[in-house]
């Protein structure tokens, strides 16, 4: 039965070898092997040290590719010419949907013709021992990036392999990627995983986890974003993991970027266990891009220059070619140059936001509020709250294509273009919080001169694709007249 328990050795050690048998790389996995081997690795690799040692943001790309070689030269070039300190292994989708004779098809497809015939690296299918030869390659430390409801075998293997950092988890890689995925069994899935890197942990080889903050990735509400966090890092901190980096995407406005990254942290350290390392990462902009590069790069900037004011321990940077899809190695070197030109400038400088203090308040008072439903929901047992509170819709997520979740959320952005919950649905928060987000959001009515609605939403979507930050209507577009329409404002924020 699911509960947020620790698992026991033996049944920890029945679990790997029932993984490891659904890839014959699984095989090669020897736990105490492994263990020597991340001992002999230097200091420089050990990517929990370096994350948590480093005195400003440090920058990593997502970048993975299916040959071997060719994940080298990408990485390489991405160390080098980009000047990332931390790297990335994405890793090809069928993988994460546990289809490993298909990645194997396509990596033999990739090796024999050189074209890519994956959108990752394989890792399964690569085995203990060429990861190992990749993590060897690099100079700086490599983490695991992915998108899969079962990764457990993918872990087992990188872990053997010289991994040190993983990234997801058993809500934000099941809601916001899966259908038809049982939320209960993902998490079971996910204890697997967290256990086995407390079990290295315990040998002195800390793995660093990462639950992956942007779900959906379109106009999540921070506080959303940190319930989740702060929930899957505690069902990790169960498993013996020690080494959190609690994730969020940018919703990009300034102040209220700046304020979930502060109440990230602050709640992080609050709610997980002394013995909990947590650092935090800052995801640049998960939505739309725009086509135009040089507007791509503005939305960049301010990814950049909200770094350098919130000091994230981590950013996860984005290329000016994030409209196309995969980006040359070129682009999403220029990616990290231009972010590391923002955090250069900008985090010299002292700059003082007015409201991020009242902002901040807001997101944590209503994150705390979702995360004491969620241990209600489960009678103080996190595990069993967490799919409870989901299929009540007391916890949910915007956009979310899951049946273990209502999906019936809906954010709009506010007059300042902060994202506020337009639908609460059946989201469990008090009532003077939906206030507070409905005066807002009537607010922006008034400016616009239209009715508070679902238009709203679908506008502010695609707005920074567009090239702006709120979707609003055009000129004389939706005005009602009379003293409730109020007057356009100028000036309107702007993504670049």
């Amino acid at each position: 039965m699911l509960r947020d328990e620790r698992i026991p050795a033996e049944q920890l050690r029945r679990i790997d070898e029932d993984v490891r048998g659904n890839w014959s790389t699984g095989a090669a996995v020897d736990f105490e092997e492994a263990v020597e081997f991340h001992e002999s690795l230097p200091a420089s690799k050990r990517f929990a040290d370096v994350l948590e040692n480093a005195d400003r943001p440090l920058l990593q790309p997502r970048a993975g590719v299916a040959r071997l070689e060719e994940q080298i030269s990408l990485l390489e070039h991405l160390q080098n010419e980009g000047q990332a300190d931390l790297l990335p292994t994405t890793i090809d989708s069928y993988t994460r949907d546990n289809q490993y004779e298909k990645a194997q098809t396509g990596l033999e497809e990739a090796r024999e013709t050189g074209k890519a015939a994956l959108n990752g690296f394989p890792a399964v299918n690569h085995g203990v021992e060429r990861c190992r030869e990749l993590v060897e390659a690099l100079d700086a430390p490599i983490e695991v990036r992915h998108g899969t409801p079962d990764a457990r075998l993918l872990a087992a293997i990188t872990f053997a392999g010289g991994f040190q950092s993983f990234e997801g988890g058993p809500i934000s890689y099941n809601i916001p990627y899966c259908k038809e995925n049982s939320l209960a069994d993902t998490i079971e899935h996910w204890q697997f995983v967290d256990r086995l890197a407390g079990a290295y942990t315990e040998r002195g080889i800390t793995i660093n986890r990462e639950p992956f903050g942007p779900l959906t990735g379109t106009l999540v509400p921070p506080s959303i974003a940190i319930a989740v966090m702060l929930v899957e890092g505690k069902l990790a901190a169960t498993q013996g993991v020690r080494s959190l980096t609690l994730g969020y995407g940018q919703v990009g406005n300034l102040v209220q970027d700046v304020a979930a990254l502060r109440a990230l942290k602050k709640l992080g350290n609050e709610y997980l266990p002394d013995a909990v390392e947590v650092t935090t990462v800052f995801h640049e902009w998960m939505g739309g891009f725009p086509p135009d590069e040089a507007r791509a790069n503005g939305v960049i900037g301010l990814g950049g220059t909200t770094a350098a004011i919130a000091q994230p321990d981590k950013v996860i940077t984005k290329s000016p070619q994030e409209f196309q899809g995969v980006p040359t190695k070129e682009a999403n070197a220029a990616g990290l140059r231009t972010t590391r030109q923002m955090l250069d400038m900008v985090r010299e400088q002292a700059i003082t936001l007015e409201g991020v203090d009242e902002e901040q308040e807001l997101i944590e008072r209503t994150a705390m509020e979702l995360v004491d439903t969620v241990e209600a929901h489960g009678d103080g047992d996190v595990a069993l709250g967490v799919v409870d509170a989901f299929a009540s819709g007391a916890l949910d997520v915007p956009f979310a294509p899951s049946d273990a979740a209502m999906g019936a959320v809906l954010p709009a952005r506010d007059d300042d273009g902060r994202v506020r919950i337009f639908e609460f649905a059946e989201l469990d928060v008090s009532d003077d919080i939906k206030e507070i987000h409905g005066n807002f959001l009537d607010e922006r009515a008034r400016t616009e001169g239209r009715k508070r609605s679902f238009k709203m939403v679908a506008d502010d979507v695609d707005a920074i694709s567009d090239g702006r930050l709120i979707g609003r209507p055009n000129p004389g577009e939706g005005r009602q007249g009379g003293e409730d329409a109020g007057a356009p404002k100028g000036g309107e924020s702007r993504a670049d």
